[in-house]
């Protein structure tokens, strides 16, 4: 396949590539919640302290995506993604050298700024999709995707152990080097959509959010689920060290029963390409508002069982928030092809203001209520998330039977 001109659908083997590399790129704002113990000791930093990492990355991705992510509507997106991956390589070593609080918030942010490359190449793999097989492939490329948020919990929890964690975010910087080239070699040039300018080009983002109401549900939806999943995953390693003695290699692993739920995101692409993206949404938003629920059980059971029903609730959460994010990014990708770029950009603002929300939210609850008023707040969050796809799937349904 020559690289310089677009086909007209990817092979199986690209689209692997591009699950790897989202996987590997959106990796690197997730790699410090496990090592957020190991970094506050080094640093001598408070829970709060702790908290505002992961919360700085978060915002620099959603500001990545806002700022950054429409540009694809623009210029070539394999250009896009070899700078991006230089950028994020350069700044995750950069990461491991600091030895400074402000500095270390300064690296997160850009950090999370440069791993939007990652939206980038969602995008791209639905442009590549082959005719009724878009859902699908969206969906394989975002398995990669969360398996990359959630492995690298598991990773970065075992390498902080053995090694420190500045040795992890060194090697974060080398697989990013990898993908970086692994991108060179497989992708295509891609066919741009838009002649604007970059001040035009924001301003059509306005007036695409102004446009699309079914993209502001979907946004607020997918939002508040992330709210509830950052809450619990930037606040896991500290609870599991504070009331289980358990180091940052445990809290690791809760990212493998995680994974299990974000094996199913190819399944759920493909029953929203038969049922509906909307009652795809729907069912997600009710299975992570039920995990959390579950949770409430903790305090009448014994250790080993609370760990037990973590870990369940980890499967159950991050099944229904990949199935809803997979069924929210059909939806909006439809809604008009020549603007992917930019209403991608702006689902995924929303969805990272909800993770730098729950980061932040989840450390306060965390140090004020404890771990109770985590799982309260997140399950809050995902009933909310619920409440949305609900009515909205309820006011398609009246459209459909009174078109008028």
């Amino acid at each position: 396949m020559n690289r310089h001109s677009q086909p007209l659908h990817a092979s199986q083997w690209i689209i692997l590539a591009l699950a790897l590399g989202a996987g590997f790129s959106v990796a690197a704002i997730y790699y410090s919640q496990p090592l957020l113990p190991l970094m506050g000791s080094d640093l001598h930093l408070t829970v709060n302290g702790m908290g505002l990492v992961p919360t700085l990355t978060q915002a620099g991705y959603a500001l990545g995506i806002l700022f950054l992510l429409p540009l694809g509507d623009r210029y070539d997106r394999r250009r896009l993604i070899l700078l991006k991956s230089a950028a994020l390589a350069l700044l995750l070593l950069a990461c491991s050298l600091t030895a400074h609080f402000p500095a270390l918030l300064l690296v997160s942010l850009l950090i999370g700024m440069a791993a939007t490359m990652a939206q980038d190449i969602v995008p791209a793999a639905a442009i590549l999709a082959p005719a009724g097989k878009q859902g699908k492939t969206v969906g394989t490329v975002m398995t990669g995707l969360l398996l990359g948020i959630l492995l690298s919990r598991t990773v970065s929890g075992f390498v902080g152990a053995a090694f420190g964690w500045r040795v992890m975010f060194q090697l974060a910087a080398v697989s990013i080097a990898f993908i970086g080239v692994l991108m060179w070699s497989v992708l295509p040039r891609f066919a741009t959509h838009s002649t604007l300018s970059y001040p035009a080009l924001m301003k059509s983002v306005a007036h695409l959010w102004q446009r699309y109401p079914a993209l502001r549900r979907a946004a607020f939806a997918q939002g508040f689920l992330s709210v509830a999943f950052s809450a619990f995953w930037s606040t896991l390693a500290v609870m599991l060290l504070e009331k289980y003695q358990l180091g940052s290699a445990v809290a690791g692993t809760f990212g493998i029963a995680g994974a299990a739920g974000a094996l199913a995101a190819p399944l759920a692409g493909g029953l929203a390409d038969k049922v509906g993206a909307e009652k795809v949404t729907q069912l997600g938003a009710m299975l992570v508002t039920a995990s959390f629920a579950l949770m409430f059980t903790l305090p009448f059971l014994p250790p080993h069982a609370q760990l037990a029903v973590i870990a369940v609730s980890a499967i159950g959460f991050d099944l229904g928030l990949q199935s809803s994010l997979v069924a929210h990014q059909n939806l909006v990708y439809g809604l008009e092809p020549q603007a992917r770029g930019r209403l991608n950009a702006l689902l995924f603002t929303v969805v990272f203001v909800g993770m730098a929300a729950g980061s932040a939210l989840g450390s306060k609850v965390y140090s004020m209520a404890g771990w109770s008023g985590v799982v309260a707040l997140a399950a809050l969050a995902g009933l909310v998330a619920l409440a949305i796809r609900v009515f909205d799937n309820r006011r398609v349904q009246a459209g459909m039977r009174n078109p008028g």
